[in-house]
């Protein structure tokens, strides 16, 4: 009999049935949480031209079906079975104890975490890639369109179409094309076209190019130039991985399991953390422990990490703000650094984006979840260690959260404090050896913007009525 217990995994047929809604146990009004109501697409069978059907807001290309889902108070909203068969190929994911690296922290914690790495894109973003190529490829949608930064949601989207025999255009941040290569290489091998942003191929990308030819991009500007290449492609559609209602809530397949296997371990996590882009890595998680914090009363603490370089929860403003560059996208109520903002060149090109899911705003704003962020010194010096004595290389997007819970365990063993940490490994950082390469060689350097940047940008945000702030 093994002396220990190193992993806890479910079998295929444990795939969750359901994603959870978090809406139906958000007392939030409304309008705080979704958009102005959009055109929605219709799914197959209407009439019309689906291009001119998405003129003029980005909500006019979601599909009916997958609208509903995403702003209705149902709480348990069923997968479409193939959606479902298409998870059975790598879901369930496993839960791994790192007892490793509780022994070298030398504490008396509980350390888990929820590995979203294994599949074929290598990060959770296949979750939402998939279900949303099957929506759109069932509204009549030929070609969908997206920007993606650090390029895990490019790389997920275009397995997706490839999987459907959709055609995909990726608008990849200018930074993150430079950095990671081979994430363009696997989007190709999928069929995708992929564009460094800025790009020469439309006037947003164009008109950016003028004034900054050696810009770094930024998630805003790429979905800017996604929007307008959708515009101009019959039977297109933009397509995001991250921040929007729908995607929040395909990711909640990963916590739904994670709670299955957390029974199966004996325990309850006492804090639940995960990485800060836009929202889906953090809430494919702790949204559904959310739910049983309401249901039994438990105490657990939900962390979103972020980085300094890009501070949207703890040193932005809940207000209302574009989601794009160009201001394209209708408006939602977002803790945001403004629409404009653009982050330095970090290599967590995921957690680049200006703003906050609404959803996820809504939850910091009202104190039922907490932020932190970290350079990017101290993070890559928490991926390498975590490297080391898990022997599992994190994506620097995951790195944010290994550097909360190395912290979260520290901070049990100077207390003399048992603990229960549970956290995300939301894809792995095979991509990344060169930032890695960096941090060994001593020149990674930490960026950390003035209180000027993000005044300025914030000194942009539409002249609406103010929406009350975090003190």
């Amino acid at each position: 009999m093994r002396a220990v217990r190193n992993q806890y995994l479910l079998d295929e047929d444990d795939v969750p049935t359901h994603w959870y809604n978090i809406l139906a146990d958000l007392d939030v009004p409304a309008s705080d949480v979704r958009r102005a109501r959009p055109a929605a697409r219709p799914d197959a069978g209407a009439t019309g031209d689906a291009r001119t059907a998405d003129r003029g807001s980005t909500g006019a290309n979601i599909p009916l079906s997958m609208y509903r889902g995403s702003v209705g108070t149902e709480r348990h909203v069923k997968i479409p079975d193939p959606v479902r068969a298409q998870y059975q190929r790598w879901r369930p994911t496993p839960l791994i104890r790192a007892h490793r690296l509780e022994q070298a922290l030398d504490t008396p914690a509980h350390i888990y975490y929820k590995y979203e790495g294994a599949n074929a894109s290598g990060s959770h973003k296949l979750n939402s890639a998939l279900a949303q190529a099957y929506y759109y490829k069932k509204a009549g949608v030929q070609e969908i369109t997206t920007g993606t930064g650090a390029g895990q949601w490019g790389t997920a989207l275009s397995m997706a179409c490839h999987a459907l025999d959709l055609a995909c255009t990726v608008f990849m941040v200018n930074c993150s094309y430079r950095q990671k290569p081979y994430r363009r290489v696997l989007m190709e091998l999928n069929g995708a076209r992929v564009i460094p942003s800025p790009s020469g191929t439309t006037e947003a990308g164009r008109a950016l190019l003028a004034a900054s030819p050696d810009g770094d991009g930024s998630v805003a500007i790429a979905n800017a130039e996604a929007l307008e290449h959708a515009r101009t492609v019959t039977r297109g559609a933009f397509s995001v991985g991250s921040g929007e209602n729908h995607v929040l809530l395909h990711q909640t397949v990963i916590g739904e399991e994670a709670l299955l296997q957390m029974e199966l371990a004996g325990e309850f996590p006492d804090v639940v953390i995960g990485a800060m882009g836009a929202g889906s890595n953090f809430a494919g998680l702790a949204f559904p422990f959310h739910r049983e914090k309401l249901r039994t009363g438990a105490a657990t603490r939900l962390v979103a990490v972020e980085p300094e370089a890009c501070p949207k929860m703890t040193r932005g403003r809940y207000a209302w703000d574009y989601n794009d560059f160009s201001g394209t996208t209708p408006m939602t109520k977002m803790y945001t650094l403004g629409h404009t903002f653009v982050a330095p060149g970090v290599h967590a090109g995921g957690l680049r984006y200006h703003g906050a899911a609404p959803l996820v705003s809504a939850l910091y704003d009202r104190g039922l979840m907490e932020a932190v962020a970290y350079g990017q010194k101290d993070v890559f010096e928490a991926g390498a260690f975590f490297a080391r004595t898990e022997n599992l290389i994190p994506a620097p997007e995951s790195a944010h959260a290994v550097k909360c819970a190395v912290d979260e365990a520290v901070r049990a063993r100077e207390e003399n404090q048992p603990r229960v940490i549970l956290f995300n490994v939301s894809g792995h950082g095979l991509l990344d050896l060169s930032a890695y390469d960096q941090y060994l060689a001593g020149t990674l350097e930490d960026h950390v913007v003035s209180d000027s940047h993000i005044a300025a940008s914030l000194a942009g945000l539409p002249a609406l009525d103010p929406v009350g702030g975090r003190p």
